[in-house]
């Protein structure tokens, strides 16, 4: 495990957070937010040419978006939709992330604050998701359009693209999903070795699933029990998975039921990394190099388009080779 991961566990045992069922959600939402503060405390932000905050309407109301335009543009545009269980998060905890993704990228990010649960449950969020997709492409047209989330964001971004492929008229050039969840019953083998312990817990997850999914029966739908759902027609596909997630072995499967559905697909691994690692890139080193791996793999992606490629090497102390097309998927591991 990357030593500093190593010790923001070992502060966690000495001070442990009450868990997220024994809270309000405002509470929650504080220290969320509280938690994304500190993580970028010190570090600069990475600059951009503008940012801009304002209000679309949606299905059920108006909701924020806030863009950002890189310095060099390169005529990308990235749908952004933040994590946080559904219930927590916004896009000033992910602010430091969009600004990385439009610098790397030199795109367009338009960051999605949508309405959050328990307020706005299932499928209040992924309707404003969907709305800001399509708002996003007219905005700007003419741009290769990603669709991109990470945990619970990154689920919505599923969502988001099962809906255009079977009744919108947006198309993505690709998907990026980091650490997304995938199986609403968490019955992987990583749930179990690493539901406890690892910073994100088990019974969080759980109360996040309650609060999002207020009608049980919705578990089953397409856009929330992801792998059981039709996968054909999706498009190409990197995903992030950090090794000491609960959510590890969702990601890994997920990556693997859309390869045999013909998607193409890039899985990079966060060895020694845990849930929620692109909210410490300014402060773990292992992380910035995972979400760097990340963010190469989806250039690869643009750049190449759905046809199969190989995987260069991720270089630097502790990494290791690709292996590319195990399972049909491309997968590369990177460590501190």
């Amino acid at each position: 495990m990357d030593r500093f991961i190593r010790a923001l566990i070992q502060w966690q045992a000495v001070d442990p957070q009450a868990p997220a069922r024994t809270l309000t959600v405002d509470q929650l939402r504080r220290r969320y937010a509280e938690g994304a503060a500190n993580s970028r405390r010190g570090a600069a932000p990475e600059p951009v040419r503008a940012v801009t905050d304002q209000r679309i309407d949606g299905v059920e109301g108006r909701f924020g978006v806030r863009t950002y335009r890189p310095i060099n543009d390169r005529s990308r545009l990235v749908t952004y939709l933040h994590g946080g269980g559904w219930t927590v998060g916004d896009v000033d905890t992910h602010d430091g992330v969009c600004r990385r993704i439009a610098a790397v990228l030199g795109a367009v990010v338009v960051s999605v604050d949508y309405r959050r649960a328990p307020e706005h449950p299932y499928p209040g969020p992924l309707h404003d998701a969907i709305t800001a997709a399509e708002w996003a492409a007219g905005a700007f047209p003419g741009r290769e359009h990603v669709i991109a989330g990470d945990s619970a964001g990154a689920g919505l971004a599923v969502g988001v693209a099962l809906h255009q492929r079977d009744h919108g008229s947006v198309g993505f050039r690709a998907q990026l999903l980091v650490y997304p969840p995938a199986d609403p019953e968490m019955k992987s083998p990583s749930i179990r070795t690493y539901g406890s312990g690892y910073l994100t817990d088990v019974d969080d997850l759980r109360w996040y699933y309650e609060q999002y999914l207020q009608d049980p029966r919705q578990s089953t739908d397409p856009a929330i029990d992801l792998l059981r759902a039709d996968l054909h027609g999706m498009p190409p596909t990197v995903i992030g998975t950090a090794e000491c997630d609960p959510l590890h072995d969702e990601g890994v499967e997920l990556a693997g039921r859309l390869a045999t559905a013909g998607v193409s697909v890039e899985h990079v691994e966060g060895q020694g990394l845990v849930h929620g690692y692109l909210l410490l890139a300014d402060v773990v080193p292992a992380a910035a190099k995972v979400t760097t791996a990340v963010l190469d793999a989806l250039e690869r992606t643009l750049t190449a388009g759905a046809e199969p490629h190989s995987v260069p090497e991720l270089r630097g102390s502790g990494t290791n080779d690709a292996e590319p097309f195990a399972n049909g998927v491309r997968t590369a591991a990177t460590s501190a």
